[in-house]
């Protein structure tokens, strides 16, 4: 062995070692949350263990709530026909002609349809630069008559590109008007990124016949983005319908969250305009959160859809770093966004205690109006290392939370991928997530080789997680 390869060889074991006895430590932090445990609580993993998934969506059928549907990427669905106890997984037809797919949302439509929005491409164009040298690449959506157990093989194109022109589509967000005294009851929305050479911007597409097609995409963002995957960009757009059909759309631009409306079924749209200040919404370098290979802190937004005059608020939530450590936090309108109030942190620890909370996402129950939000939560381990899942209700309108364990049982980083979102859903007391974990890494191969590989095999993997809460019971027992 040379002196260089020798050199090499004992870095690489120092490096080992420090993550061992790093991870071995870790297993001394706390071993139960603080919180209370949110009633009703269960919890089931959704994917095998062979597989890296991430990015999760969640949805639940208001026609039928004992129908629930969670997907993940890659591209799979897992149904459930009692309420979200038991999962199986379904067999999703590949989009004939595509690879795989990611970056999948769901949604029930007003006759309990399920519809799937998926994202395929070939490759990628450069890192972080995704528009360059992208393959071609589209948005397909696909349904099921059965509450998820099965899917029909024809996919509807939302868009597709051939890849001679510099466009790479991201992030595709399908929902649903369900709302029975909406004008435009049925109509299925989805909005996306769209990166360009020289900028980001977000489209839509609407379909009025039940997902078999899908009008021609239109840009609803006014201000364009810079155009790599990074802080300045326009990124993770989200839209709710309220009770009359409005649509109510967000999303990330640099230091803001911008939001836009429809009151015409989404044929066209106001301009869209800037409405909260908020942090970067990457976390990395300094303002990393320790253990997670990427973290985002994305804005959502829920409406109060009920028809009456207790309707009608709207909420935001997003994460960031203004107060050191990352916390979670929600603005509320109650004049359909022409105004917002102050940003209110939604996680109850103490302030600036160096503990993060993260990965947030909102729900708002459309039968009693109360608002969740679920989110990663570190507040019980000094070292701001070990992960569990929190569940935040409020029943006053956002003005106040109550903080409720989901999981128990923590979590170590691994310097896994979580993804770029969580999903929440809610309906009838009943709430319903879904969040990814990493699993610890596998024990160190003697016969791999000693090189750079091999030391980022010491990666964790992942599972995907669906959890169960019922606020219709004061207690109940809880269940892993």
């Amino acid at each position: 062995m040379s002196a260089a390869e020798t050199k090499n060889h004992r870095n690489f074991m120092r490096q080992l070692s420090f993550l061992l006895a790093f991870a071995g430590a870790a297993g001394f932090c706390f071993a139960q949350t603080s919180l209370p445990r949110a009633p009703g609580a269960h919890i089931v993993n959704i994917s095998p263990p062979t597989v890296h998934a991430s990015e999760p969506s969640i949805a639940v059928n208001p026609n039928n709530p004992s129908q629930v549907v969670a997907v993940y990427q890659p591209a799979t669905v897992a149904y459930s026909t009692d309420g979200a106890q038991t999962f199986t997984l379904a067999d999703l037809p590949p989009v004939p002609g595509w690879k795989g797919g990611g970056d999948v949302s769901v949604t029930f439509d007003n006759k309990g349809h399920v519809f799937l929005s998926s994202l395929h491409f070939d490759h990628l164009g450069a890192a972080s630069y995704w528009a360059y040298g992208a393959g071609h690449n589209g948005i397909f959506v696909r349904r099921s008559l059965d509450g998820g157990e099965t899917w029909e093989k024809d996919a509807a194109t939302v868009k597709a590109t051939d890849g001679a022109q510099p466009l790479m589509e991201d992030m595709p967000r399908i929902f649903a008007d369900n709302n029975p005294h909406s004008p435009y009851a049925g109509n299925l929305y989805i909005g996306w990124i769209e990166w360009q050479l020289d900028q980001s911007i977000i489209l839509f597409a609407r379909s009025t016949d039940g997902g078999k097609t899908f009008s021609t995409p239109m840009r609803i963002s006014t201000h364009a983005g810079l155009p790599r995957d990074d802080n300045g960009a326009l990124v993770s757009f989200l839209g709710v319908v309220g009770a009359d059909g409005t649509i109510y759309a967000i999303w990330n631009d640099g230091l803001t969250v911008a939001f836009t409306t429809s009151h015409d079924g989404g044929k066209t749209f106001a301009p869209s305009r800037s409405v909260i200040d908020v942090a970067a919404p990457y976390f990395g370098g300094a303002t990393g959160i320790p253990g997670v290979g990427r973290a985002m802190g994305f804005p959502q937004i829920a409406v109060d859809a009920r028809p009456s005059k207790s309707g009608g608020n709207l909420y935001v939530t997003w994460s960031d770093f203004r107060n050191g450590d990352v916390d979670v936090f929600i603005a509320s309108s109650k004049n359909h966004g022409r105004t917002w109030s102050p940003a209110m942190r939604v996680n109850t620890d103490p302030i600036h205690d160096g503990k993060d909370q993260f990965f947030q996402f909102l729900a708002v129950d459309p039968v009693t109006g109360d608002v969740y939000v679920q989110f990663y939560d570190r507040r019980d381990d000094p070292a701001n290392r070990k992960t569990c899942f929190t569940l935040a209700r409020s029943t006053d309108g956002a003005k106040t939370f109550t903080n409720y364990a989901w999981s128990t049982e923590p979590f170590e980083g691994f310097q896994s991928f979580l993804g770029d979102y969580t999903w929440l859903t809610a309906f009838n007391n009943k709430v319903y997530g879904a969040w990814t974990e990493s699993t610890p890494p596998p024990p160190p191969d003697p016969s791999a080789p000693q090189s750079a590989q091999a030391f980022r095999a010491l990666r964790g993997g992942t599972v995907v997680r669906v959890g169960f809460a019922d606020f219709s019971q004061a207690t109940g027992p809880a269940q892993e």
